[in-house]
């Protein structure tokens, strides 16, 4: 066995050569990569056909493959999952939320670091992406209301949901992957509060680095970019000509829609759409594709013989008079709309709205709106009752980016979540009952006592981020069988041995985090966790420490705004790509160098 304690004089072989079996399966992985960075296909397709192909390829055995989803960890996730719907659909979470919101607005001057705090405490326990989109909608509104820019807000949500999630190891998914497999290992799984001291100096790192400094690298969007700002963004819509509209018979370029700065795209006749050139001249019945800004289209809207033509039919007596609202809403990285159109979802019978616009950033669009493929952080113009706009506060589909109505306070059933969940976290941090039984039992007192309908259990239930960690679970197992996992190993061990042992942890932190991009935090630790472990064991070194640290380091990845509670507060930050480089590149890079000596005070090297 190799032995590396200071890494003076060590000087490895150069690593093994590759086989088959290893060329395929670190194929496989590039093109997993690739797939991942492109969203082609669904994550939890593109895992599904990697075990297939190992499995065909003799690589794995049916068990070796499907070993995955037998782990407890599902049922950890499973269940979290059932407690946070429940959370939502009771209204606990927004009393919670409405209720530090009141007290962070008494304080404008100390809303950033009792926002940053409030958020890390609650994302400790829940799940980082739903607690963004729980502050996104009420903090834009209170940023607006206290003339602050929201760019100088929602970033620091953002950072705060996500570094919250190192304090518990139910706090983000990625946590939890990693003690099962590190479990299936041979070594003891992470408990409950194990990583809850390193988590807390996590939280503070970045709190203080956002007040005193990243505040300052934040961009001011409301100052820079007026003509960018919430209500006058450049959605796309459609309009309808009809009988006796001004618009029939006039220059589909030159028409009375440029008078409302309205851009004409493509024009929809007789089912046939056609790009009109200067000869072209509008009809009754034609459907105008055109950009415009939501001032805009609430003008036409109110113009005799013209209307908006909603991506799904919507009958006027859906809508009480008066009661119709417009708001937009935001696709949630959780949301089951990626990768259909508004049709295949049948979007007005499952929310009874409207949709009237589409906006996505960045991007030119000129589809009619029924058949553009949503994504996730596209913001959606919708009209609708305020029911129906209050119910989407329950919804993991989507985001209302403005608060619509404070809630007055959590009910009983409410209450018997909340004391489940408390249950739940006591027994097993106290190890008195596993963590599966106790978060399943939790589960299982909320649907007895009908917390959450049955149609909503399932469809609180990400199966996508299941299927992805009982593959990518499986991936590892390949990986360790075919020798790939060691003859990465020895690479790294090869590149960093002179740096010494801190220095191989610091490789394996920094290719966690430059896999972090492409793909979910969850599936770059198991990609990084097999190849570490072999590193640590071959070089004598604890494996555990080298697990917390590939643990971390997919939790504080915050150079880009690919994580999905960046997702979220990208569009109504009106942020650009830059923004998380300069500000989250520089607070990753503390943290790593804080996480490099903090690390092996907690968990030994040697």
């Amino acid at each position: 066995m190799k032995k590396l304690v200071t890494g003076e004089g060590f000087n490895p072989s150069l690593p093994q050569s590759f086989s088959m079996e290893i060329a395929l399966v670190l194929g496989l992985l590039i093109v997993a990569l690739a797939l991942f960075a492109t969203e082609k296909l669904p994550v939890d397709i593109v895992t599904l056909l990697l075990l297939v192909t190992l499995v065909l390829s003799g690589v794995l055995t049916v068990p070796e493959a499907f070993s995955g989803f037998s782990d407890p960890i599902i049922v950890v996730l499973a269940s979290i999952f059932v407690i946070g719907g429940a959370m939502r659909e009771t209204g606990l979470l927004e009393m919670i939320g409405a209720r530090l919101l009141r007290v962070v607005s008494a304080h404008p001057a100390r809303l950033l670091p009792a926002m940053m705090t409030s958020v890390a405490a609650i994302s400790a326990f829940m799940n980082n992406t739903t607690v963004t989109a729980m502050f996104a909608g009420p903090l834009t509104g209170l940023a607006k209301r206290a003339g602050i820019s929201p760019s100088k807000i929602l970033m620091p949500l953002a950072f705060a949901s996500i570094l919250g999630g190192t304090c518990t190891l139910i706090g983000t998914s990625t946590n939890v992957a990693v003690s099962g497999y590190i479990a299936r290992h041979g070594l003891a799984p992470v408990g409950l509060f194990e990583i809850t001291p390193i988590g807390l100096v996590i939280v503070a790192v970045g709190l203080l680095y956002m007040t005193f400094f990243g505040e300052r690298l934040l961009p001011d969007r409301a100052a820079e970019d007026a003509v960018d700002d919430y209500n006058i963004r450049e959605y796309l819509s459609e309009i309808v000509v009809l009988e006796g509209s001004p618009l029939a018979g006039q220059n589909a370029l030159d028409s009375d829609l440029s008078i409302l700065h309205f851009q004409v795209l493509k024009v929809i006749r007789s089912g046939a759409e056609f790009r009109p050139d200067p000869r072209d001249v509008l009809r009754v019945g034609d459907v105008v594709i055109v950009a415009g800004k939501v001032e805009n289209l609430v003008k036409v809207s109110r113009i005799e013989g013209i209307e908006l033509h909603s991506a799904v039919a919507f009958a006027e007596q859906d809508l009480e008079p008066g009661d119709t609202r417009v708001a937009e809403v935001l696709v949630t990285p959780l949301s089951k709309l990626g990768g259909r159109t508004l049709r295949e979802t049948d979007f007005r019978h499952r929310y009874g709205l409207a949709v009237l616009a589409l906006y996505r950033r960045g991007q030119a669009l000129h589809e009619a709106l029924g058949n553009i493929t949503l994504r996730t952080g596209d913001l959606l113009l919708v009209q609708g009752s305020q029911d129906r706009l209050e119910a989407l506060q329950h919804s993991l589909d989507l985001a209302v980016l403005e608060q619509v109505r404070e809630a007055p306070g959590g009910s009983r059933r409410g209450w018997i979540v909340l004391a489940a969940f408390l249950a739940a976290v006591a027994l097993s941090g106290i190890n008195l009952v596993p963590l599966p039984v106790a978060v399943l039992c939790a589960a299982l007192v909320i649907v007895l006592f009908k917390c959450l309908p049955m149609d909503q259990i399932y469809q609180s239930i990400d199966f996508r981020l299941l299927v992805l960690i009982g593959g990518m679970t499986a991936f590892g197992v390949a990986m360790e069988k075919t020798g790939a996992a060691a003859l990465l190993a020895d690479w790294t061990i090869h590149l960093m041995s002179p740096l010494g042992a801190h220095g191989v942890l610091g490789g394996f932190f920094i290719l966690t985090v430059i896999l972090t991009q492409p793909m979910s935090n969850a599936a770059a630790a198991l990609v990084v966790l097999p190849v570490a472990l072999k590193a640590a064991a071959q070089l004598g070194l604890n494996e555990r420490t080298f697990a917390i640290a590939i643990m971390l380091a997919a939790s504080v990845s915050l150079v880009t705004p690919f994580e999905p509670s960046c997702v979220i507060v990208y569009g109504p930050g009106k942020y650009r790509f830059n923004d998380f480089l300069k500000v989250g590149g520089l607070l990753t890079l503390l943290l790593l160098m804080v996480l490099l000596v903090l690390i092996p005070m907690f968990w030994p090297l040697v």
